[in-house]
């Protein structure tokens, strides 16, 4: 179950990784994908650098994560994760778009997963220098 978790866990920043990465460089087709087009001047720069950010920051900590003793860091993505669930669910309640189960749903699954990974890890060790 440990190596499952593992794996499941880097599949999880590999993802978050080419989402990062289409953010620079296919922006309109991402955008797309998440049901929105892509803004024009600062607001362009917001819109793909804060939400390209959000992917490239699991995508990191996942990384860091894979070191022994480290698991821990997969507590990170998990958090930013759950909090875009959360984000997207208050917008909903308080009227200011549809709630998007599509997305909801894979940010709620993917920080358990990323919990349940770090926990099944937490007897690692840290190599000593």
């Amino acid at each position: 179950m440990k190596k499952a978790l593992r794996v499941l866990s880097i599949a999880i920043g590999l993802l978050s990784f080419a989402s990062a990465m289409q953010f620079v460089f296919m922006p309109a087709r991402v955008a797309e994908r998440l049901g929105m087009s892509v803004l024009e001047g600062i607001g362009a720069s917001t819109q793909l650098g804060d939400i390209g950010a959000l992917f490239l920051a699991v995508a990191v900590f996942v990384g860091l994560a894979q070191r022994p003793g480290q698991a821990r860091l997969l507590l990170a993505p998990a958090i930013l994760l759950g909090c875009a669930a959360v984000m997207r669910t208050l917008v909903f309640l308080a009227g200011h778009a549809p709630f998007p189960p599509q997305y909801v749903v894979p940010e709620l699954v993917m920080p358990a997963l990323l919990v349940a990974a770090a926990r099944a890890r937490e007897d690692e060790v840290r190599p000593a220098k």
